[in-house]
């Protein structure tokens, strides 16, 4: 599998980490996940990959974090997953992903740990 880039061109380190694969000339697929939202069935499979929660894998200063209360601890794994494939921005960005790892770029260095 070519290595896929969760990319949002609005970040700046989504962008950085865009230019250390590009720099590495790594072949690599881009998607910018907030056009292409990932399905439930997507995340879970990158939680697995990642070995993260999915409130983990959450940008908890959103707004729309705030505003679906989704800090609530009684909130299931499912219900927090469905909340980012409905609102994409939700997680956390950028996010490199191979057959059997991903890692999140933060900082964007990281990608280049599982190339």
């Amino acid at each position: 599998m070519t290595p896929v880039l969760l990319h949002n061109p609005r970040c700046s380190k989504s962008r950085q980490a865009l230019a250390l694969l590009e720099e590495k000339q790594v072949d690599f697929e881009l998607r910018k996940y907030l056009d292409q939202p990932l399905s439930t069935q997507e995340l879970q499979q990158l939680l697995a990959k990642l070995g993260m929660t999915a409130r983990e894998l959450m940008r908890k200063g959103e707004a729309v974090y705030k505003e679906e209360q989704l800090n609530n601890p009684e909130l299931s794994e499912d219900a927090l997953i469905q909340a980012m494939a409905e609102h994409p921005k939700l997680m956390e960005r950028p996010v490199l992903i191979t057959d059997d790892k991903a890692v999140v770029g933060r900082p964007p260095e990281q990608i280049l740990d599982i190339i």
